[in-house]
Parts: structure tokens; C-alpha cells; sequence
């Protein structure tokens, strides 16, 4: 048997294998602080989970179009208008396993062999391997730690070359937390328009921000943008339904159709009794991301005050999410077993194997010497984790 030659250049998913490392730890009876998991730790609301069960049993456990119920499709389209100020037809949404699977859609329907992706950096683990299994090119640019990790016009127009066809954003990102505001991302916005570029916009985390932060929708930045944009997010996150594998796209009715033919030759559709827990998602009582997020905020000031008390480690507050992104690299001269951390790999080995802590390395998401830390779990594992954390860095020699 050869596998495909294609797999030489793609690296399994980092976030996923940290999790897997702890999850089996903790398997074998192992306290294990875990910061690793982009996901909640609240439950599915009550109401969606209402409306699953009794889908099944009003029978929509069989096939539905590929690309979604028509009532979802049509009710999603209502809420990305609403929430967002854009105007959608149920024709230019549909609804796909995730939102991974909604960017993994896209990048399939658009990208030829060679075309060149640009991506800023630090980015989320599956944007240029996913660009990679399509055939495209990712090109990675770097946003400063200075900057709050984004990039800026100047950058994006200096990166573009013969070869490039499509921008990647992520506003607010995984795994920073940062977000760009209005002007920023208007400045953008005119380089795209300038030099005739798509944009797939990953909004997932639209609906987590703080102090007040105004979120925009990339295509209501200019007019036409909507024309040269495709939306890719889902319901993981604002509703604690990562299991669920809910997601969609929103984007001109050409694509959403390339993009609906990808999935039906490869997923079909989205299980039905999960659409109709969607659709309840969508219509009832958004009131439970006002806790949420105040449970969040705090734990954000919790984690970002904890980890700049450590000697050595500097981090940003975020603006969304709910990710931190200190930066390790003033502590990794410090030795372990005789040698110096070197690297940011190193340093999460040290943390899991000697303090059974679990954090992600920022090198598999291009900013080595950092890692990130999701602060979706308990104020207890938060402080415990910073404990451990601290006690483990004062062993280290040096």
C-alpha cells in the first residue's frame, strides 16, 4: 500500500493531539489541569437540546439536502442579516459538519494547483494545511507581538504576488484572542478591492468579545465586499456545540453551490435532528451568552494577571474568545534534565510530563516560543493550573 503523496505535507491537527495526550492521562488517574480544548466547558442550553430529541422523534433521522434544511438555511440567513447587518438569501448559506468542514469547503471549491493563500500569522492550525491538501500555497505573514498580533495593510499588500488569489482572516482569532477593529480592518478591506482579491473570513467567534469591543462582519466594510468574501463559521462556540458538528458558510450563490457539490460527494448532509437543534439555536433566547461571558471575562483577567506574574512570561489581554497567547520565550534558556527548554515543544513536554498541566505550543501555529492557553474551563483549574505552572518553572536550572 502508498499512501498519498499528498499527506508528505500536511501535520496532524496540534490542538487535537495535546488533547488526546491529556484526555489519556487523565484516562490512567492523572489530575491533569488541561488548557488545551477550543471549546466551552458550559453545557449545550437546555432549549437546543429540547429541540434534538424531539426532532428525532418527529423523524428527521433520515437524508436532507446536502446543503441543509431549507427552513435552517432560510432562518440562518434572517440571523446573519439581523446580527450582522448583511443581506443573504437562504441560496448563499448552507450548512456543513463544522465549521472546519465549512473552510475545508471552501478552500476545495476555490483553490487551484499553485494559487497562493495569505494567511497572518499566528493562525489556526488547519488554515494552511487545509490550503495544502487543495493544492494552494500558503503564504504566511507574520502580525507582531507589538501590533497585538495582527497584520497590517502594508503588510498584505507586500505579500501579494502574480500568484495570489485569497486572504484568510480571522477576526477574533484562534489562538490569540485579537481582534481587529473598524479601521483596521477597512484598511484591508481597500487592498483586497485594489489588487481584485477573495476573502475567507472565519468569524466562529463573532459573538465572544469584551469591553465593549464592536465586532464587524468583514463584508460590511465596503460596498461589493460581500461579492468577494466568503463567511465561514458555526455554532461550536457561541452555543457550546462543538460535539454537535454544526457549522456553515455564507457566501455568492456560485460558490455556496461548488462548495454544496464538495459535500455531497464527500459528507452529505448535516444529521437532521442536529439542523433542528440549530434552528432552535438561531430563533430562541440568546440570553445565556450574557453569563457566559462574564464568566469568561473574569477568567481572562484571571489567567492574562496570572501568567504576566510569572517571571519571565509576558501575555496581551485579548479583545475576543477565549484564548491566551503568552509569550514563553524569555524562560526558555532555563534548563530541564541538564539542557536548555529551546523551544516552545519542549516546554509544553515539560509542563504535561512534570506538572500535568496541558497547553498547545505556538510553534504549530507559526509563533514559535508561545503557546496558547484556552481559558473555557473552571476558575479552579485556572488557578490550580497557574500554580503548578509557577512551581514548575521555579525548578527549572538557570
Amino acid at each position: 500500500m502508498k499512501l498519498s503523496s499528498r499527506l508528505s505535507a500536511v501535520k496532524p491537527s496540534a490542538t487535537l493531539a495535546i488533547t488526546a495526550k491529556a484526555n489519556a492521562l487523565k484516562a490512567a488517574g492523572v489530575d491533569v489541569c488541561s488548557f488545551g480544548a477550543g471549546e466551552p466547558d458550559f453545557p449545550t442550553p437546555a432549549h437546543i437540546c429540547e429541540a434534538g430529541k424531539s426532532a428525532i422523534d418527529e423523524g428527521y433521522t433520515r437524508y436532507t439536502a446536502s446543503a441543509g434544511l431549507p427552513v435552517l438555511r432560510k432562518a440562518l440567513a434572517a440571523f446573519i442579516n439581523l446580527r450582522y447587518h448583511l443581506n443573504y438569501t437562504a441560496d448563499e448559506v448552507a450548512i456543513t459538519v463544522g465549521g472546519k468542514h465549512a473552510l475545508y469547503n471552501l478552500f476545495m471549491a476555490l483553490l487551484d494547483e499553485g494559487d497562493e493563500v495569505i494567511i497572518p500569522s499566528p493562525y489556526w492550525v488547519s488554515y494552511p494545511e487545509q490550503v495544502r491538501l487543495a493544492g494552494g500555497v500558503p503564504v504566511i505573514v507574520p502580525g507582531a507581538v507589538e501590533n497585538g498580533f495582527k497584520i497590517t495593510a502594508a503588510q498584505l499588500e507586500a505579500a501579494i504576488s502574480p500568484r495570489t488569489k485569497y486572504f484568510v482572516l480571522n477576526s477574533p482569532s484562534n489562538p490569540t484572542g485579537a481582534a481587529y477593529n473598524e479601521e483596521e480592518l477597512g484598511a484591508l478591506a481597500d487592498v483586497v478591492i485594489k489588487h481584485d482579491l477573495f476573502v475567507i473570513s472565519d468569524e466562529i467567534y463573532s459573538e465572544l468579545v469584551y469591553d465593549g469591543f464592536p465586532f464587524r462582519s468583514f463584508p460590511t466594510l465596503r460596498p461589493n465586499l460581500k461579492e468577494r468574501t466568503a463567511i465561514a463559521s458555526g455554532f461550536s462556540k457561541t452555543y457550546s456545540m462543538t460535539g454537535w458538528r454544526l457549522g456553515w458558510l455564507a457566501a455568492p450563490v456560485e460558490l455556496v453551490k461548488a462548495a454544496d457539490t464538495i459535500q455531497s460527494q464527500s459528507t452529505s448532509n448535516v444529521p437532521g435532528m442536529t439542523q433542528m437543534a440549530a434552528l432552535a439555536a438561531l430563533q430562541g433566547s440568546h440570553g445565556f451568552l450574557d453569563a457566559w461571558l462574564q464568566t469568561f471575562d473574569r477568567r481572562r483577567h484571571t489567567i492574562v494577571d496570572g501568567l504576566n506574574a510569572l517571571e519571565g512570561v509576558r501575555c496581551a489581554l485579548p479583545q475576543g474568545a477565549f484564548y491566551v497567547f503568552p509569550d514563553f520565550r524569555g524562560v526558555l534558556h532555563r534548563k530541564w534534565n541538564g539542557e536548555p527548554l529551546g523551544t516552545d515543544i519542549r516546554l509544553t513536554q515539560y509542563l504535561l510530563e512534570e506538572a500535568h498541566v496541558a497547553i498547545v505550543p505556538g510553534e504549530p501555529f507559526g509563533a514559535p516560543g508561545f503557546a496558547r492557553f484556552s481559558y473555557a474551563t473552571s476558575d479552579q483549574v485556572i488557578e490550580e493550573g497557574l500554580r503548578r505552572i509557577r512551581v514548575a518553572l521555579d525548578k527549572l536550572d538557570g
